[in-house]
């Protein structure tokens, strides 16, 4: 699959139904997914590998995982309506993935890669660092997204679980106007994809 084909169709995915504010459910832009999912394909961490979306959402990072050849897709979300909808997607695109409701700090089972967009802590400070603890236990590879502001703790956090966080690149991310609290229409924040890799692994 070419990588405008994969963005066109993960763009054709329905967001969330009934957003919570306190999960920061923000539906990865399908131009952004699509770039993360190319970065680790040529990587070699997609196709043939077993990959887990940690807070899958309405699952299009494992989605795309899925379409791109990965052997074993699974999301994990503590959100029933998300996981319906992650479910609804998968099917209508013809993608294979496992999803499970759970917290990501349940997750225990080992796989190859890790993609994740997780909170950025704009209601939480610090909303990532579960997300980022069950990674480094579950992969020794991890693509994830984080506010570019945070580039340094990501890095000075994950270094202390015995991995290297390198930045790959840096995207305007657009979230749109879903909740009260919103003065805009569309705010774009700068985010950072990360490639964090275990400490010793090639």
């Amino acid at each position: 699959m070419r990588r405008r084909e994969l963005e066109m169709t993960l763009q054709s995915l329905e967001g969330f139904t009934a957003p919570r504010p306190e999960l920061e459910q923000y539906s990865t832009p399908a131009v952004i997914a699509a770039d993360l999912l190319f970065e680790a394909l040529a990587r070699g961490d997609v196709e043939g590998k077993s990959v887990l979306d940690l807070g899958c959402g309405t699952g299009v990072l494992g989605i795309g995982a899925s379409l791109l050849g990965a052997k074993r897709v699974l999301g994990v979300d503590r959100d029933p309506q998300a996981i319906e909808q992650a479910r609804a997607n998968a099917l209508r695109v013809g993608a294979s993935v496992e999803f499970q409701e759970m917290g990501v700090d349940e997750m225990r089972e080992g796989m190859d890669t890790v993609i994740m967009n997780p909170p950025f802590g704009a209601q939480r400070r610090g909303a990532d660092r579960p997300f980022l603890i069950a990674a480094m236990r579950c992969a020794p590879v991890i693509y994830s997204l984080h506010l570019s502001q945070t580039e340094g703790f990501v890095q000075r956090f994950t270094s202390r679980g015995g991995f290297q966080a390198n930045v790959l690149k840096r995207y305007k991310f657009g979230i749109p106007y879903m909740f009260e609290f919103h003065s805009k229409i569309r705010k774009d924040v700068e985010v950072t994809l990360f490639y964090i890799l275990k400490i010793g692994v090639s």
